[in-house]
């Protein structure tokens, strides 16, 4: 009797690959912000700017919180739930800090004369960065959904999808913001 083996193809988890899609949503809408940038850019009325000194502090930040987020989904992959639930609990209070910082910086920002209808590149700072900010307060959003689930006593099955989603949105966040440093500073 011939044996008969079947392939069994790993799938992608739905939610996996609606993350994937949306990712790559938001890789060309910044793609398509950075390329405005640099045609408006080369435009008679545009004024450069420096970015404040907090916004490299910020990096440093959102880094470090890359790596409590590894933390977390390692720890949660070895089932040390105390430990799963406080790097993440750090994680979020790490964006936090990230999205106070950056606040600051416009602050400071601000008081130098850098105001969103002042000029086209202060706008296209404004926005870019404000959009990204928005996609750091979603990941602490669902963050702080994935802890209250947690903390639930009503979990039926031990699943990694949302720590593994969640890990791989804020490295993703994480790698869009040194991007978009980057490109501030090279291009300005």
């Amino acid at each position: 009797m011939i044996a008969v083996m079947k392939e069994t193809k790993e799938k992608l988890h739905p939610l996996k690959y609606n993350l994937w899609v949306g990712l790559a949503s938001i890789v060309m809408m910044f793609a398509a912000f950075s390329s405005a940038f640099i045609v408006k850019r080369s435009q008679g009325n545009w004024i450069s700017f420096d970015l404040p000194l907090i916004f490299w502090y910020s990096t440093g930040v959102i880094i470090l919180s890359s790596v409590t987020i590894m933390l977390s989904k390692k720890a949660f992959q070895n089932r040390q739930m105390g430990a799963y639930k406080n790097w993440l609990i750090t994680t979020i209070v790490l964006g936090v800090l990230f999205v106070a910082l950056q606040y600051i910086g416009f602050t400071e920002l601000w008081a130098r004369g850098i105001t969103l209808t002042r000029n086209v590149a202060f706008s296209f700072l404004y926005v870019i960065v404000g959009l990204h900010a928005l996609h750091i307060v979603g990941g602490i959003i669902a963050m702080c959904f994935v802890l209250a689930k947690a903390y639930s006593k009503k979990r039926k099955v031990y699943t990694s999808v949302p720590i593994d989603l969640m890990s791989t949105y804020w490295h993703f966040v994480d790698f869009l913001w040194i991007y978009l440093l980057i490109f501030l500073v090279m291009v300005k």
